[in-house]
């Protein structure tokens, strides 16, 4: 299993296009990130679910995911699920990131995602950060879109545990629904944690890496 390691890594930002995504795609990657690096800034961007209970939700969930960081979040109001017809709107929302942050490192969608609103905004992050290291998370759902990720943010049993503490504590507003529960998420995370020879682990895909094998 090859590694890699960031040199330095002082701003993250972080793009979702609904409340919840990031915390079940990355929320464990997030917590690990943020408590090896205190005061962290990290710039969030979700791109539905503002002005509704959601938006709170998510407010209160990412501060849990990202102790101790410097976190700015932005919740826009693209409809859920028409994100293609509100293209524009999700757009300047991803340009006007991109205007206030010059990020090490950046958690999005991955672009093989079955979901329009994921898939679209995977596939506009790149005509904004061009020359950023990006990882797309994954997200379990029905539509079976599970595939062969890339890269991997090995997790200890207590961090996978408090991973889904948080989960279920922030977004009460998701609990009904049948795959937002204890064993899917730690099911997921196992099959992804022998992939990487660890417990747990959170997966993700990676499209270009630029190597300096010089150490320059």
């Amino acid at each position: 299993m090859n590694r890699l390691f960031p040199s330095g890594l002082s701003r993250v930002a972080l793009l979702a296009a609904h409340c919840d995504d990031l915390a079940i795609g990355a929320g464990g990657t997030l917590l690990v990130m943020c408590t090896a690096h205190p005061g962290l800034q990290v710039d969030a961007l979700v791109l539905s679910g503002g002005g509704t209970v959601r938006e709170e939700e998510e407010r209160n969930a990412l501060a849990a995911f990202c102790p101790g960081a410097d976190l700015r979040v932005t919740v826009a109001k693209v409809p859920d699920g028409r994100l293609p017809a509100h293209w524009d709107e999700a757009k300047n929302a991803v340009e006007e990131l991109r205007m206030r942050c010059e990020p090490d490192l950046i958690l999005a969608p991955q672009a093989g995602d079955a979901h329009q609103d994921h898939r679209g905004l995977a596939r506009m992050v790149p005509t904004a950060f061009r020359d950023h290291l990006t990882l797309g998370y994954e997200i379990l759902k029905w539509d079976g879109d599970l595939g062969r990720p890339n890269a991997y943010q090995p997790l200890d049993l207590a961090l996978a545990e408090r991973k889904v503490s948080l989960l279920w504590e922030h977004y009460p507003s998701q609990r009904h629904r049948p795959w937002f529960d204890r064993e899917a998420f730690l099911g997921l995370a196992r099959i992804r944690g022998i992939e990487c020879h660890a417990r747990y682990a959170e997966a993700f895909y990676l499209h270009k890496l630029a190597l300096d094998l010089a150490g320059g």
